[in-house]
């Protein structure tokens, strides 16, 4: 197992982030190294991110998706330098399971890697009632993911991972629960002058932690070696209040109306988020103003 950073912000009342140890999370532990992986978890294809540059951004697309063999895949993710790629022999891998319809199903460990799955045990902390998804997620050392949060609880096991969250007005968000700001640790305050505001947590990850993740926190992940885990998702809220079409957990509530059924730290946030989604497509900055007023003046 691997080594990994992690950095949180905070955004609610007391539902903080935590990292457990010594919870028993199975035999993985010891077995999952890159050579067992690839043994035991067969050559299907699976689908993944490639990129030439270490620092993944979904908003800009600055990688592209690719289908290996598994086991090609996990080599590949394990080196350093390739001596078969597709961009270049230093691109970086990023693989996150996926249902068998992936439109419609979310995914499930003991479904897409049942052999891997035995390794695994899943913790016992909610009712099962409330499990959403297991998701099994390999990526390259030094891969470092885009800021985001979820709408469910999210627990992470496993490696070398680096997280950071904070407040949503502080997020600029852009695409659902995409953030605009990549580089946290050397963002841009000019395009976000916001976002010194938020407050970070970090922590370094060892093998076998188990980090806790209260939905709506922003999150950003740092892989410092090659980095094995597993994503356990549990609904916090009740199952009707979730999007039925949504196998990432990360849809928020569809209908204005549901505000007044959500706890108050829910409430807050979607309320935040709607202010600024109506700040975003209505409002003019300062500069838009003083062009228009320019433009407008009959001199």
């Amino acid at each position: 197992m691997s080594i990994g950073l992690l950095t949180v912000a905070c955004f609610s009342f007391q539902r903080r982030p935590a990292v457990l140890r010594g919870v028993c999370l199975g035999p993985c532990l010891e077995k999952w190294t890159a050579h067992y992986l690839r043994e035991k978890g067969g050559d299907m294809e699976v689908k993944v991110h490639v990129s030439t540059v270490p620092k993944m951004d979904f908003l800009h697309k600055n990688f592209v998706y690719k289908t290996l063999p598994y086991n090609e895949f996990v080599k590949r993710a394990s080196e350093k330098k390739h001596s078969d790629f597709f961009l270049c022999e230093d691109e970086s891998y990023y693989l996150r399971s996926l249902g068998e319809d992936v439109r419609k199903e979310p995914a499930d460990i003991r479904k897409q890697f049942p052999v891997l799955a035995e390794d695994f045990k899943i913790p016992e902390f909610f009712d099962p009632d409330q499990f959403f998804s297991s998701v099994f997620r390999i990526s390259s050392c030094g891969l470092q993911l885009w800021t985001h949060y979820d709408v469910i609880y999210l627990e992470v096991f496993g490696k070398p991972h680096n997280y950071k969250s904070k407040t949503c007005l502080y997020f600029y968000l852009l695409l659902g629960d995409k953030s605009e700001v990549l580089d946290i640790d050397s963002p841009d305050l000019e395009k976000f002058p916001e976002f010194i505001k938020a407050k970070r947590f970090e922590c370094l990850l060892q093998p076998g932690d188990l980090l806790f993740i209260p939905a709506l926190w922003f999150h950003n992940t740092l892989a410092l070696e090659f980095g094995v885990g597993v994503n356990v998702f549990w609904r916090h809220l009740a199952a009707e209040t979730y999007d039925k079409k949504d196998p990432y957990g990360n849809k928020d509530p569809r209908a204005l109306h549901t505000l007044d059924e959500l706890p108050p730290e829910y409430k807050d946030f979607y309320g935040r988020r709607m202010v600024q989604r109506i700040q975003k497509r209505t409002y003019m900055d300062s500069n838009d103003i003083n062009s228009h007023e320019n433009g407008a003046n009959p001199g």
